[in-house]
């Protein structure tokens, strides 16, 4: 496959300009860098983490590639019947690959299928990497819903998924991880907010098939003990979530297929909540209570991602002097002239050392010098969507579209726009 990355570029570009070469680079991790066998994406392009790097796919990470792909579809930058032919492979690879009850593990062996244990405890089913593959597999259905082969395919997964397995039958939490091999115990996961997981009650809640009540939502998601917040950071109001806000990914993740401008529901305004958390994390950067160097209104950015000490989540509460640039620019529908000024900086003032086979970098910590030397799926491909989403909305306007995605946000009492509109057909792409 042909490389999108066109080499670093060059400064003084025009905003068009600079967006496309550094989506298209972002872009490359999911088209040439794609596991060669299943179409997936590898979870990480290098550095050890006791896996193979070479044959780990992210089932995450695959179904925010997907999302990707489509971008750039969109944008002329990959052939639409290749990329076509991609997402068959891939589908077809994924119904024949392992997973308990319909629900696939993190990660996945790109040639076997198999199982690849994320931890000695984690060896099946996880519902949340489920539902990121998922979303982006309805967005792509909705974008080629000419193709019957491809559409009986998604659904063929997306109705196997059997989300009301994971409800725990002692109190209906509904449970991150299952495994055939393990037991719930008091250390199992219940899936409660405010975190990146709201499209997983959304999907589990729609789903045509094996879904949940709308009643565990309110009864285990919105009960978590970092769901409701109301205090203000640096004078701005967080509805939702930890202190600080807590890293960006809880802003990206769900939000790279629904739309947060206008949806509410009794808890929040998501519109609100996702400027809010990203207001914060740039005036805490700017802040910079801790005294790291180089932080500033144009550097600024914390979440998920390595560090030098090893992966890290990354917040105003947990600050290591490492800046993500997928925080800030993941983040340009909300904050767009802030995320703009960012990419700006990390391109054409940092780019030396930052731009590298995939774009920009996945981490860096300004005060040493020490830049990542790996590129994340989880990372590269938020950039990409959020881009495209910033610039024209396709992402939100293809999974925002899809009828059992209006469903469940329905019957779990969201409102917006988007379901008081009348959809009679998904925009091509």
């Amino acid at each position: 496959m042909e490389r999108l990355n066109t080499g670093r570029p060059a400064s003084g570009l025009d905003d068009a300009a600079l967006l496309d070469a550094v989506s298209r680079a972002a872009l490359d991790y999911f088209w040439s860098f794609a596991h060669p066998v299943s179409g997936m994406a590898r979870e990480r392009s290098g550095g050890s983490f006791g896996y193979d790097t070479d044959e780990t796919v992210t089932t995450g990470g695959t179904g925010f590639g997907v999302m990707a792909l489509l971008a750039g579809v969109s944008r002329g930058w990959l052939d639409r019947d290749e990329v076509r032919r991609h997402l068959s492979r891939m589908v077809d690879f994924l119904l024949a690959a392992e997973r308990e009850r319909g629900v696939f593990p993190h990660f996945l062996d790109g040639t076997l299928g198999t199982i690849i244990p994320f931890s000695p405890l984690d060896d099946g089913g996880d519902l949340v990497e489920t539902s990121f593959l998922i979303a982006g597999l309805l967005a792509a259905r909705q974008a080629f819903a000419e193709d019957a082969r491809l559409r009986t395919g998604i659904d063929r997964l997306w109705h196997g998924v059997e989300w009301s397995a994971h409800l725990r039958p002692s109190d209906g939490a509904l449970m991150w991880h299952r495994s055939e091999r393990h037991p719930w115990s008091a250390r199992s996961l219940p899936i409660r907010g405010w975190n990146e997981c709201l499209i997983t009650y959304v999907l589990a809640t729609a789903s045509p098939t094996h879904p949940i009540p709308a009643s565990a939502y309110h009864d285990c998601w919105a009960r978590g003990e970092q769901f409701l917040n109301g205090r203000s950071y640096h004078g701005i109001r967080l509805p939702l979530g930890p202190d600080g806000g807590g890293p960006m990914f809880l802003s990206h993740y769900s939000f790279l297929g629904l739309d947060p401008n206008g949806l509410t529901d009794r808890y929040a305004d998501y519109g609100e909540q996702v400027c809010a958390h990203a207001a914060i994390n740039r005036a805490h950067c700017i802040a910079n209570p801790n005294g790291h160097v180089g932080y500033g209104p144009d550097c600024w950015g914390l979440t998920a991602s390595d560090s030098p000490g090893g992966y890290a989540a990354h917040s105003p509460t947990v600050d290591l002097g490492v800046i993500t640039p997928t925080a800030a620019v993941a983040s340009m529908p909300y904050l767009p002239e802030a995320s703009m000024r960012a990419l700006r900086h990390f391109v054409e003032d940092r780019g030396d050392r930052l731009w590298g086979r995939f774009g920009l970098a996945d981490a860096f910590a300004p005060a040493t010098g020490w830049v990542a030397p790996a590129t994340l799926a989880i990372d590269q491909a938020p950039i990409v969507v959020m881009i495209e989403n910033h610039r024209s909305g396709l992402i939100w306007d293809l999974f925002m579209s899809v009828p059992e995605v209006r469903a469940g946000l329905a019957s779990l009492d969201f409102t917006s726009p988007r379901l008081e509109s009348d959809v009679r057909g998904a925009p091509s792409v």
